[in-house]
Parts: C-alpha cells; structure tokens; sequence
C-alpha cells in the first residue's frame, strides 16, 4: 500500500511540475476534470435516489443538505470551503482584503514587514555575539 501512495505522489509531483510551466492549460485542464468529478458525484446521488428506500430518502434534496451540512461542519470544512480562512483573519484583525487596499497601504505593510525581518537579524546578531563572547571567556 505504501508502494502506491508513494507511486501516485511522485507522479502527482512531477505532472505538477510539468503543468507548472503552462498555468493557463493547467487551470483549464484542472477546471474541466473538476467539474467532471462533482458532475459524476451529481449524477450517482440522482441513480442512488431513484432506487427508493432509504437511499430515496437520504439523497432527497433537502435531506442532502442537512446530512452534508452537518458532515462538513464536523469535519471543519463548512466555514473554510465557504468563507475561507483569510477572510476570517482579516475580519479578526479588522483588516481590508488584499484586493481593497491601496497599492500604498501594501508598500507601507512591505516597509514594515522589512523593518521588523531586520530588527530580528540585529537580535540574531546580537544574541550569536553573546553566546561567542560567553564561550570565549
């Protein structure tokens, strides 16, 4: 079983890589096998309720939507497919969305971003001073 799933995922890797190169074929292929999937998942829950009984029942629309939503509630998916993280984040730090600010508010959080990765690299500096100096004595 390890063989496989080490098989496919060097696979998955290096077809990644290759599409990687053609972003606009990549999209369009992912895209059309995508829609493939939920149309064939779309269509076996149709086979399934038509049989009747319990699959009847459990693939009737309004049925679906409250098993499905409960299962991705658990499983933490409810939230993050539908809203997705960032947005979350941003709202928890009352934050515009990358799209709504302003080419000037990014390169002001940029400035920021550097100014603090160089303060962390004085502390580096600093601290590899202190422990070099504590070793020499």
């Amino acid at each position: 079983m390890k063989k496989i799933i080490k098989f496919f995922d060097h696979l998955e890797d290096r077809i990644r890589g290759f599409f990687s190169h053609i972003p606009i074929s990549y999209a369009f292929l992912g895209g059309v096998v995508m829609i493939l999937f939920w149309r064939g998942i779309w269509h076996t829950a149709d086979i399934l309720q038509k049989k009747g009984g319990i699959w009847g029942l459990l693939f009737y629309e309004p049925v679906t939507v409250v098993w499905t939503t409960i299962i991705m509630l658990m499983i933490g998916l409810f939230v993050s497919f539908f809203i997705g993280e960032q947005i979350l984040i941003s709202g928890l730090k009352q934050e515009k969305k990358v799209a709504d600010k302003t080419e000037k508010e990014i390169e002001e959080e940029e400035t920021q971003i550097n100014r603090i990765e160089n303060k962390l690299l004085k502390i580096e500096t600093e601290i590899s001073e202190l422990k070099d100096d504590l070793e020499n004595k």
